[in-house]
């Protein structure tokens, strides 16, 4: 039988389904299942600066303006902080006192540089196995360059890292001009590993009302395409892990991923839409596969199709349609 285990976040993980970070996994219950389903490893709900700094805000507005107490102001925003980490460790401590062998991984989404370190060293100490930084700057703003952007982003990392001691990887977006540049620049750092891509919040247009609504929340199976495309660019080319994400809905689109190069994929969206038990489909399915195609084991299958695996890597660097639209043309004629 197939051997299903794999490394990713520093860690040896008994299969390359990684549960992403959302509301799957907020109670103990709830990790038990995707346990039991066979999860290599689970990235808990991030801590979300923006929700603290929101809450803080309100008690600000609850006093008035010219009555400020900013002793107490700061004591509000340290047992904000505290309370996010408390219910961190009350879930990692019940799942460890369960009995439930599988890594749990501490996401965090901060905004400003000092926050990143305090929640990255709370986390650590409530218990987490590694950390997933969620870490995303939309390049939207006119007065900040790219350099910018790219020095933040290695100054937060190198920060996390050396303040640390579990492992630490980051979910990476696709929005940089220079993304194949950035990807291996990332991977010389001490970084474990690098899951491709961040799936984020979008807006809509709501056409009657004439206002702005949230987009669909839930991936679709085709978003996986990008995902693969880098994976198969980069895999063989960077220093550490690499996994995807976005868009696996089922077992043949987790093994195309990890022939591109990924350790291991993170899902959420096909577990939201058809249960705890889509994990065990996963899981099965990769394993029948390997199986029928004598596949021993996932390192042997990691890779087998990236750019240095396959006879024409061109495929994964092509930008635009030249043949393909021929069928279709015809249909319409």
């Amino acid at each position: 039988m197939a051997n299903l285990t794999t490394h990713f976040f520093g860690l040896d993980l008994k299969s390359p389904v990684i549960i992403g970070s959302a509301g799957l996994s907020n109670s103990v219950e709830k990790i038990r299942l995707l346990a039991e389903n066979g999860a290599g490893a689970v990235v808990l709900k991030s801590v979300f600066e923006e929700e603290i700094y929101n809450e803080y805000q309100s008690e600000i507005e609850k006093q008035s303006v010219a009555h400020h107490n900013l002793e107490h102001l700061d004591y509000f925003d340290y047992e904000i902080k505290n309370d996010r980490v408390k219910k961190y460790l009350e879930l990692i401590q019940g799942v460890k006192s369960a009995g439930i062998d599988i890594p749990l991984v501490a996401s965090i989404n901060c905004t400003s540089g000092s926050d990143w370190v305090f929640f990255a060293k709370k986390l650590e100490e409530a218990g987490a196995d590694a950390l997933e930084l969620n870490l995303f700057v939309l390049p939207s703003d006119f007065d900040r360059s790219a350099d910018q952007i790219h020095d933040y982003y290695f100054k937060t990392i190198n920060k996390v890292i050396e303040a640390s001691n579990i492992p630490v990887s980051i979910k990476l977006s696709p929005y940089f001009s220079d993304l194949a540049r950035m990807i291996k620049e990332l991977s010389e750092t001490k970084l474990v590993g690098i899951t491709l891509f961040n799936r984020f919040y979008n807006v809509d247009i709501d056409i009657d009302n004439k206002e702005l609504v949230p987009a669909k929340i839930l991936s679709h199976p085709f978003e996986y395409l990008q995902s693969l495309r880098w994976i198969g660019i980069m895999s063989g080319r960077v220093k550490c892990d690499l996994a995807a994400s976005t868009g696996v809905h089922d077992y043949e689109t987790a093994i195309k991923l990890i022939m591109a190069g990924a350790s291991a994929v993170q899902v959420v969206s096909g577990i939201y839409k058809h249960g705890y038990d889509f994990v065990k489909e996963l899981v099965v399915g990769i394993a029948k596969w390997m199986d029928e195609n004598n596949i021993e084991s996932i390192p042997q299958l990691i890779g087998s199709a990236n750019t240095e695996g396959i006879k024409n890597p061109e495929m994964y660097e092509r930008v635009q349609f030249m043949k393909y639209f021929g069928e279709f043309d015809k249909a319409i004629d």
